[in-house]
């Protein structure tokens, strides 16, 4: 069996098949990614951020794979565990620290917390905390470039225990039947909450799933930021050339809780360490570097420069106020120029 160092350098001695700037945005934007959330963690202990907080470390290739393998104008749409779409996308994460705080700076205006994130101007839609229902939202949004014509897609992402959901089955027959320009993914961290994936279900091979409506399924390594890139790619050529959509397993894992109360009893530490040994940071690190893409010390000025930005981050929520306790009843019902009239 291979040891971790022989698989690292495997991994860094492929050929090359993406421009070095690739490589390079990869790095900062799964650092960024990365050091946001280890703060976050902190800040949390320290109960400056409250309420529920659901951490993307270790699943950083998951988005930021598919950002580079994206256009401006596509959509996307997660569940809770949503801080490392925005953060890939663009977002400030200024703004996305205040939404931690609850303060009024943030990105729905203190608001929605951890769990709601959403950022228009980037096309994130969210952030949605009731498991599975952004996956008929996603199919709603495709069905609506669609019927625009505007040649965009949506890609939208999910847990494991989501699938168990009807409303999967649902928008998967839909989306395949009204060959909308959808991708799903399935990000596979092992576990619903506690439970395991092979405890909850016969079928463990999740990207089956998505056969039984026809739909091009496949497995993905997760912790790959090219495997991601790439099967990303396959599949939004396929939605604009309107072929319809594709299910994608992203199997990739979760270094922490469920959430910030969870104290991870249902699994060992060293599961956890052997995931570690494939970090999608850590190989897109061996790659830049065995290939002279970048030297050591300028990765580590990537790595001051994140944590700098994360630094104003958490003095910007800070120094933020609180929203007042009138905005409670703000932006809860959209104004309507034609109101329903009732004889």
């Amino acid at each position: 069996m291979a040891t971790v160092t022989e698989k690292k350098k495997a991994a860094a001695s492929k050929k090359l098949q993406h421009p070095k700037e690739q490589y390079l945005f990869w790095f900062e934007n799964m650092l960024l990614q990365r050091r946001f959330e280890e703060k976050a963690g902190q800040l949390y202990g320290q109960q400056k951020i409250r309420g529920f907080c659901h951490l993307y470390i270790g699943q950083e290739a998951c988005s930021s794979g598919a950002v580079t393998a994206l256009t401006k104008g596509d959509k996307y749409i997660t569940a809770y565990r949503d801080h490392g779409i925005p953060l890939a996308l663009g977002t400030d994460p200024k703004a996305i620290m205040a939404e931690l705080y609850g303060k009024k700076t943030g990105t729905t205006k203190g608001k929605g917390g951890s769990m709601h994130i959403f950022d228009k101007e980037n096309n994130f839609i969210g952030g949605h905390g009731i498991v599975g229902a952004q996956i008929p939202l996603g199919a709603g949004i495709a069905f609506a470039e669609k019927y625009n014509k505007t040649g965009n897609l949506c890609i939208c992402y999910f847990g494991d225990g989501a699938i168990r959901q009807g409303a999967f089955h649902e928008a998967l027959n839909m989306a395949m039947s009204w060959k909308l320009p959808v991708i799903f993914v399935v990000e596979n961290n092992g576990y619903a909450m506690g439970t395991s994936v092979a405890r909850s279900s016969n079928v463990t091979e999740l990207y089956t799933l998505g056969e039984a409506y026809d739909i091009p399924s496949e497995p993905v390594d997760g912790m790959s930021v090219e495997a991601i890139h790439e099967a990303v790619s396959r599949a939004a050529e396929r939605a604009r050339k309107g072929d319809g959509p594709t299910f994608l397993e992203f199997r990739t894992y979760r270094y922490r809780g469920h959430s910030m109360s969870d104290p991870q009893k249902y699994r060992s530490k060293e599961e956890v360490e052997e995931y570690k040994h494939r970090d999608p940071i850590e190989q897109i690190r061996a790659v830049i570097l065995e290939n002279k893409l970048a030297t050591e010390e300028e990765l580590e000025a990537v790595d001051k420069k994140v944590k700098d930005i994360v630094a104003e981050s958490v003095q910007f929520a800070e120094e933020s106020e609180f929203p007042d306790a009138s905005e409670a009843y703000t932006d809860v019902y959209v104004e309507n120029d034609y109101p329903f009239v009732m004889d």
